[in-house]
């Protein structure tokens, strides 16, 4: 993930990692972990604000007794015993004690909505995980997250990992990219003009629906977000369907292909990428889509 990390931060914000050597494994769901990390880094990022500062990002591990987790969010389901840690800490303008108690809390935010999982998205998948959390936090010295996860027993398997599309691929056309993350609407926006495509963004469902009306002949593929204020991903997918029956549409989420696949069943969807993907995973499916 580091490329997808680094791009994602304001240059004035360093990553440093500190990784343990020899860890055991910890049995996870790759996906969820991911939008994990990139949520707390984000967050940290924006934490820092515009000025310079440092994201640490550190695995190790750790044997806890019952007193240490005690503290953790989680506890009532943690055993003593072995844990791999991944911990983030940033340099930023820290939490106000009176708000460290309510970070969890859903929908709880210091910042306007609409960004990233949400802090109680990331403690739902950590207790998923039957893990912890344990937050470090002083107002003006940063602040740390201490994620918990049970070493296993058995030993990592091997995934089988897909070749990276070839960084000669050069491509033409129009996309429309919708998301109402601009962390992903930035990101998308660089990788696929990287790649040699002409990109038109759109923050929600409406605009993404007015934008292709207004470019609709020379659109060749739309990418929705599937959970979007406005117009959900479903409901613009029909409205584009409607605009331009042939139009192709890949749907991204957090969400498991599988059910999307399900629910869009017979409905014309011309492809499904989750997030978070990487630039290689994007170009790929793209590539696949308009050589159908």
């Amino acid at each position: 993930m580091g490329h997808l990390l680094s791009v994602s931060i304001s240059k004035k914000v360093v990553l440093k990692y500190h990784f343990s050597k020899g860890l055991p494994a910890v049995e996870a769901d790759a996906t969820q972990l991911r939008q994990v990390v990139m949520n707390l880094i984000v967050n940290a990022s924006e934490a820092i604000g515009e000025r310079s500062g440092v994201i640490s990002v550190t695995v190790g591990l750790a044997h806890c007794d019952a007193e240490y987790l005690k503290g953790c969010l989680g506890a009532d389901q943690l055993q003593e015993g072995d844990y791999v840690y991944l911990e983030v800490a940033d340099t930023g303008q820290g939490i106000e004690a009176a708000d460290l108690s309510r970070i969890f809390d859903p929908f709880f935010s210091t910042k306007f909505t609409g960004r990233g999982l949400g802090l109680a998205a990331v403690l739902g998948i950590v207790r998923g995980h039957r893990g912890g959390i344990k937050v470090y936090s002083e107002s003006g010295k940063g602040t740390t997250f201490k994620l918990l996860f049970p070493a296993s027993e058995s030993s990592a398997s091997k995934l089988e990992v897909k070749p990276a599309i070839s960084v000669k691929y050069k491509a033409s056309g129009k996309i429309l990219l919708a998301d109402d993350e601009e962390t992903i609407r930035n990101l998308g926006q660089r990788i696929l003009q990287a790649a040699g495509f002409e990109v038109i963004t759109a923050a929600d469902g409406r605009e993404a629906i007015e934008k292709f009306a207004a470019a609709m002949a020379s659109v060749d593929l739309v990418i929705l977000d599937l959970t979007m204020p406005h117009f959900d991903g479903e409901g613009c997918f029909r409205e584009l369907r409607k605009l331009r029956p042939g139009v192709k549409v890949i749907l991204s989420s957090g969400y498991n292909e599988q059910d999307i696949v399900d629910r869009f069943a017979g409905k014309g969807l011309a492809g499904f990428i989750q997030k978070p993907y990487t630039s290689s995973e994007l170009l790929a499916k793209i590539r696949e889509v308009l050589e159908k």
